[in-house]
């Protein structure tokens, strides 16, 4: 299974997420669960990057091991880079909040 860790700041503002496991809903390579979530999580974070103007922190480990990822926000952004940010971020939980709704045996979001 897939779990999706949000947590949130004092101001209610996503200030990292973390995406560990597996779906294990299909074949390796067929496996549509995890590459929707995997799409996702990996395009928000190189957005973050690209339009926030920013380097979030990224740590990952090895696929084969259990996938893992945990993206945090820097605290010397901006408020422009910060707007951007929470816009990236807030889509990134509604997209996975559908993606468990269609698929709840393979993915659990945990919001903090």
């Amino acid at each position: 299974m897939i779990h999706a860790f949000f947590k949130r700041n004092k101001k209610e503002e996503i200030i990292s997420f973390e995406i560990t496991g597996h779906a294990e809903s299909g074949a390796y390579g067929t496996d549509i669960v995890c590459a929707g979530v995997s799409a996702l999580s990996i395009g928000t974070t190189n957005s973050l990057s690209i339009l926030g103007e920013f380097t979030p922190l990224v740590e990952t480990n090895d696929e084969v091991e259990g996938g893992y990822l945990y993206v945090e926000l820097p605290l010397e952004i901006n408020e422009k880079q910060l707007t951007t940010a929470q816009t990236l971020l807030e889509s990134l939980l509604i997209s996975l909040k559908s993606i468990e709704e269609e698929y709840p045996k393979y993915v659990k979001l945990n919001l903090d």
